[in-house]
């Protein structure tokens, strides 16, 4: 249970010592967040900055959930209520937002969206005893207060991902890597891949770096081109994504690339350049012209709502509220101790696909590839060998 009791007669007794505690209110404990008729979902990420793309989405896929939930009567005669703060992808910016969020009496936490910032905050809920539930904060050890679970998938797992897929599916050999050497999630994803490509008797011919904001890759691409690769593989983010593919084709390498989950955008970021990308393939958990009809409903949605095509960080956002409402929902309850249970045992149907949770708090789900053809994303079949 949230230790809101102790905080609350800790400042009542501060202020007025021979105030009782039931003045204080609540005095069997009970009622987080107030009351009963709302539960109310924290929620942080940058809405501005270099990373605002990404919280800004969490925002608005997370909204268009309670919304749903509320126009469907709400959870147990409960209402939900998003309140979001702005956490810059910066760890101090964001245990200050936590702050401002569990002073609002957040009932869970749908956050942080980076990895930067979810490590900032994973041991203050813990500590509070809240629950957290990041979408796409992606580093290993941000699941190990066993009050924290995760939509996304962790960084060393889309690694080894990847590398079954450039291995076992396209049949490569000879493997190139150009990775953030800069960031937890390049080199989390860097080193399980390469452990695995090893693992399956290929080979990393080059293996470059660069550094988040680097906008000059010709060194890298011509070490790359003269080491003769079969693939090119970029766990990085879109932005530079975008910088690698144009110089790329600028030096006359014709070689298939293969990103992770962070390139969802490029194609947005190269704008009308955007075939430069043709062929190249990544990891996402979600995809925008899937076919389902819960995914078609929440791209309609999100269009008619923020004239945009939602990306991976709205749909992990989307399906990390009604995790938490399908929890609250078995638990019948705000109980802390509840919900991390209930979380347990629940299967969500959503727009990232099906999935659960294991005692971890990492996600049983499959992985989707995305393939650009003809500047746009199109499904990849995985299970189809290639080569």
């Amino acid at each position: 249970m949230r230790k809101m009791m102790k905080k609350t007669i800790a400042v009542c007794m501060a202020a007025m010592m021979a105030m009782s505690v039931a003045a204080c209110g609540g005095a069997d404990g009970s009622a987080k967040g107030g009351d009963d008729s709302t539960f109310i979902i924290g929620s942080m990420g940058p809405t501005s900055g270099a990373n605002a793309s990404y919280g800004t989405s969490v925002k608005n896929g997370a909204q268009i959930a309670v919304d749903e939930i509320n126009e469907a009567g709400g959870i147990n005669g409960t209402k939900f209520e998003l309140k979001f703060e702005d956490d810059q992808a910066d760890a101090g910016v964001a245990a200050n937002a936590y702050s401002k969020l569990y002073s609002d009496n957040m009932d869970a936490l749908l956050g942080a969206t980076t990895s930067n910032a979810c490590q900032a905050v994973n041991k203050l809920a813990q500590k509070d005893n809240i629950l957290m539930v990041t979408p796409s904060g992606s580093t290993k050890d941000i699941t190990e207060p066993d009050n924290v679970f995760r939509i996304c998938f962790t960084d060393p797992l889309q690694g080894e991902k990847i590398a079954d897929l450039v291995t076992d599916t396209l049949g490569y050999k000879n493997i190139a890597v150009l990775y953030d050497v800069s960031s937890d999630y390049g080199v989390g994803i860097h080193d399980a891949f390469v452990k695995q490509v090893e693992a399956k008797g290929a080979k990393i011919v080059s293996d470059q770096s660069f550094t988040s904001g680097d906008k000059d890759f010709n060194t890298q691409l011509t070490s790359i081109k003269s080491a003769k690769p079969d693939v090119i593989f970029v766990p990085g983010y879109y932005q530079e994504a975008s910088f690698i593919l144009t110089q790329a084709k600028q030096l006359g390498i014709d070689i298939p690339f293969v990103g992770s989950d962070g390139w969802d955008g490029v194609t947005t970021q190269l704008g009308t350049n955007a075939n430069i990308a043709n062929g190249a393939i990544f990891l996402s958990p979600f995809f925008s012209a899937d076919s389902a009809e819960n995914v078609k409903n929440f791209v309609a949605k999100y269009q008619e709502a923020y004239k945009a095509v939602p990306d991976q960080f709205a749909a992990d956002a989307y399906d990390g509220v009604y995790a938490i409402a399908k929890a609250y929902e078995k638990a019948g309850s705000k109980d802390t101790d509840a919900l991390i249970k209930a979380m347990k045992e629940i299967e969500v149907d959503g727009v990232t696909g099906k999935f659960s949770f294991d005692e971890t708090g990492e996600p049983n789900k499959d992985a989707k590839y995305i393939q650009i053809q003809k500047g746009e994303y199109t499904i990849f079949n995985a299970n189809k060998k290639t080569k």
